[in-house]
């Protein structure tokens, strides 16, 4: 393997540590939650593996997986995450993405518990860098109803939320994939701290038409819905795409 190649895997390594370090501080993952995986230049993947928290991955803990998931590179009695599948249909459906992370962040997972997409347009940044955040359908972990519930919403949003689950986020690499989660529970908490003082009130659609034309200006990379609503979602309703 050429020193190039080489070191673009180590550095790959090193920031998936950090960013699962980052997410144990933060209090997005508890015990064995949670997953993060990046493409490397040859069409393989780095990814985490199953049952071990986040705060103990290294680099030699990170496993190398092949587009379908079958294990390249592992260390003794280590396998992949069950949710591999969710990040490799990311891969598949977009070649814009080289990251892919899933978290429990407590803030927008309670929207999700909540069965509420966060479709606030409350947060200047986040109308302009994220827009609207979907609620996927239910999907059971590990089996290929996850990956089939997020697939309709890949085409338009880099952030979802996983119905009863948890959030998803996906980037041009580690950290700006990590950057939108980090946004994303941040927003959430803005806003059910809005509410609890009284109301959280959206920006004139005038006013957002205007922040998301400055996506070009500001050079956001990523898929954006453009302005859209969600209605809640109750208990066993169908699914509005």
């Amino acid at each position: 393997m050429e020193r190039s190649a080489i070191m673009e895997i180590r550095t790959i390594k090193e920031q998936i540590c950090d960013v699962c370090h980052k997410m144990w501080q933060l209090g997005w993952v508890a015990a064995n939650d949670g997953n993060v995986s990046a493409k490397l230049e040859d069409g393989t993947f780095l990814a985490t593996p199953t049952g071990m928290s986040k705060s103990f991955i290294t680099p030699e803990k990170l496993i190398r997986i092949d587009a379908r998931g079958n294990v390249l590179e592992t260390a003794e009695g280590l396998r992949p995450s069950s949710e591999i599948k969710m990040h490799l249909r990311c891969y598949e459906k977009r070649d814009d993405v080289w990251s892919v992370i899933h978290a429990h962040p407590p803030g927008a997972t309670g929207f999700a518990v909540a069965h509420r997409s966060m479709d606030m347009y409350n947060m200047i940044e986040d109308v302009a860098a994220i827009g609207s955040v979907p609620l996927t359908p239910y999907g059971t972990p590990s089996t290929s109803e996850v990956p089939d519930a997020i697939e309709p919403y890949l085409e338009e949003h880099d952030v979802m939320l996983l119905e009863n689950h948890g959030a998803l986020a996906v980037g041009g690499d580690v950290v700006t994939a990590f950057y939108r989660m980090e946004s994303l529970e941040l927003w959430a908490k803005i806003t059910i701290n809005a509410v609890i003082l009284g109301g959280s009130y959206d920006i004139s659609r005038e006013n957002i038409d205007k922040l998301i034309d400055l996506r070009g200006f500001y050079r956001v990379t990523g898929r954006h819905p453009g302005y859209k609503k969600y209605p809640r979602r109750e208990k066993g309703a169908p699914t509005d795409t």
